[in-house]
């Protein structure tokens, strides 16, 4: 993997899965990183390896699924860093349902968690991100391209996370911020366990991508000298299942 040294990272979705697998791997190419997520003793887990590699660790226990939570991320995050130079927007819901069962209450959260929190986030830190020439990565879903029967509201979601990268990156790019969405396949997470059981399918995560794969990936696409940019990288299980 290249060098992220003298870079300082904020991670949302910190706590498990690719987002503590990206920040690991930040802090293995020598990043600062700040990680955000609810459960405070996962996140000082997390932060904990990551220091392990010399670098500053910090976190930020707060649900960005809330207007009020998406504030309060912004206000500590402006208040805690001396610059920004990657903000990586990992942190995501699920659910699913046919569109004539599905319950609004669930789409008004998976608007709040994967479209409005990463968009609030984006806009808000975007003078941080100018300043140093940075990069922002929206952790996508294969569902962010193609939308399947019975997850409407999940799909519509990260479609929308896939207009607001494409419409930020021809807006930003001659600032000198480079865009990266990354969609995933079938992710060895919780999130997935979850997804596995509602299907009634048994779990196994060794047939799956591994965030660690998903990781080194994007380290070295943000390493790139600045004659490049890449704009999207799709990834899925080589084993399907």
């Amino acid at each position: 993997m290249g060098s992220l040294e003298d870079r300082t990272a904020v991670i949302t979705g910190g706590s498990a899965g690719v987002g503590a697998a990206v920040a690991l791997a930040f802090a293995e190419a020598g990043a600062d990183v700040y990680l955000i997520g609810r459960r405070l003793n996962k996140l000082e887990l997390v932060a904990a390896e990551a220091r392990e590699y010399r670098v500053n660790a910090a976190v930020q226990s707060v649900d960005i699924s809330t207007n009020s939570g998406q504030l309060e991320a912004v206000q500590r995050i402006k208040a805690d860093l001396a610059h920004l130079d990657i903000l990586v927007l990992n942190a995501a819901m699920f659910a699913a349902a046919p569109v004539g069962d599905a319950d609004l209450s669930d789409f008004d959260k998976l608007y709040q968690t994967n479209v409005r929190a990463p968009y609030a986030l984006t806009q808000a830190l975007l003078p941080m991100l100018k300043a140093r020439h940075g990069q922002v990565v929206f952790i996508n879903s294969s569902s962010g391209i193609a939308a399947k029967p019975t997850t409407a509201q999940y799909d519509s979601s990260k479609h929308a996370l896939k207009a607001i990268a494409d419409s930020f990156r021809a807006e930003i790019n001659p600032h000198g911020v480079r865009v990266l969405s990354v969609y995933l396949g079938r992710t060895a997470s919780e999130m997935q366990e979850r997804i596995y059981q509602m299907e009634g399918k048994t779990y196994r995560p060794e047939l799956l991508l591994q965030p660690k794969d998903v990781a080194s990936v994007i380290v070295n696409a943000l390493c790139l000298p600045r004659t490049a940019e890449v704009t999207d990288i799709s990834i899925r299980p080589m084993i399907k299942s």
